[in-house]
């Protein structure tokens, strides 16, 4: 989007655990990103609480105008032709007027993983819309794809904070009653607003809802089955493929894989885990999740990189008695004043210059230096550069999870 819009035009949606992961990896392609630009949910609902949080902000803190186009975008949407899309956002920002505006994507199979959209009459270069579809069964996604009067349903929409207000007023009343109060009365009661995606709440009742078809190598990256269609031409250099076909393999660790006399198979690697499932049944790895989440698996949450306000962890080895963790701290990042009661830790600083608290001492470490902390310590990490700093910290003890942190001190308020 910084293609056709100022960077600070850009605003991201996310609920407070995410914060930090997102503007962490927001900074890594824009490195002056705001905090203010990231607008946080006070509880995860749907898409229509979302969309009415960003509007109000948008219109009260932001200052936008009302008339203003505005364009609501999922993140983890793959777009092909960049183009092409940017082409057909242009000319819906600019053509959408007092309508609900969507992007439908031209079909190119009979898929049976998205909603469709029916087109009606064409006007002034978008299609009024007749109808939302639910997810087809094959027969019926063939249908659609015959008859050229459907568009897979991408979720971007298109309109003004006037018109939106306009039609929540309309359809959606608890919503409207509660975004014309007070921004913290809002705020404070949001967990209390309907869990409802903006397609049940305003499209499929709207008759002021309008699509703009496009086709630019969309992707709903929803499963491994999507990502496998995307990357199918990119061979990995860790596979090695005898007397096999169609087969996808993605490695985290860049693990050598090799496969033998198989075919139709999706094989993910990860430091802890490893997936392998038929090509096809991407949609099902939810039954996985289920089973993960009923027997309190701990890989199901168990994220090796983790994203801090200070930059981000990534867990190489975690053992009953020792764990060892990659730190990126970012340039005038710091971590909080804590202490542990049960392990000890050893600091080694690979890139970049750390400034270390250890008791009441304070110590300047360069690559290639060292540091022991002992348990009930306390401690802190500093990066006074202007590079990433990156230390590897091995931690041992009877137990080295997280909630073994005591907070003295701590710049993003987490202490106690």
């Amino acid at each position: 989007m910084r293609k056709i819009m100022p960077a600070q035009n850009i605003f991201f949606i996310t609920n407070k655990d995410g914060i930090f992961n997102v503007l962490n990896q927001i900074r890594e392609v824009e490195s002056n990103f705001s905090r203010g630009q990231i607008i946080v949910e006070p509880a995860s609902l749907n898409t229509a609480p979302a969309i009415t949080l960003a509007v109000k902000h948008l219109a009260e803190r932001e200052k936008i105008a009302l008339d203003d186009p505005i364009i609501f975008l999922p993140a983890d949407h793959y777009i092909g032709n960049k183009e092409n899309y940017l082409e057909l956002v242009k000319k819906s920002m600019g053509e959408i007027d007092g309508h609900i505006g969507t992007i439908g994507i031209t079909p190119t199979k009979p898929e049976t993983s998205y909603g469709y959209i029916r087109k009606g009459i064409p006007m002034n270069g978008f299609f009024k819309v007749l109808e939302f579809k639910e997810k087809p069964d094959g027969i019926t996604a063939q249908k659609y794809l015959d008859s050229g009067e459907y568009v897979w349903n991408s979720g971007m929409y298109i309109f003004s904070a006037k018109t939106f207000i306009k039609e929540l007023r309309l359809y959606v009343p608890e919503i409207y009653a509660l975004l014309t109060q007070k921004f913290e009365t809002f705020l404070d009661q949001f967990k209390n607003l309907p869990s409802i995606s903006v397609d049940y709440a305003i499209s499929e009742k709207s008759d002021n809802v309008v699509v703009f078809e496009g086709k630019f190598g969309w992707n709903d990256i929803g499963s491994f089955d999507n990502i496998a269609e995307i990357y199918q031409d990119k061979n990995n250099p860790k596979h090695i493929s005898i007397d096999s076909k169609n087969i996808y393999v993605h490695s985290d660790s860049n693990r050598l894989i090799a496969t033998l006399g198989v075919e139709d198979l999706n094989i993910v690697e990860t430091t802890d885990s490893i997936l392998i499932h038929k090509r096809g049944k991407g949609e099902e790895v939810k039954k996985i999740v289920k089973y993960l989440k009923d027997k309190n698996i701990k890989e199901l949450e168990h994220n090796l990189i983790v994203h801090r306000p200070w930059g981000k962890y990534e867990v190489l080895i975690d053992n009953l008695d020792h764990k060892v963790k990659k730190i990126t701290v970012y340039p005038g990042a710091i971590l909080s004043l804590q202490m542990h009661y049960h392990r000890v830790e050893h600091w080694v600083v690979v890139r970049g210059i750390a400034k270390v608290v250890q008791g009441n001492e304070e110590i300047i470490l360069k690559e290639n230096e060292s540091t022991f902390i002992s348990s009930l310590t306390k401690h802190r990490l500093e990066n006074p550069g202007k590079i990433n700093l990156e230390v590897i910290e091995v931690q041992t003890g009877n137990y080295t999870e997280e909630d073994d942190i005591i907070r003295y001190d701590d710049a993003y308020d987490r202490v106690g």
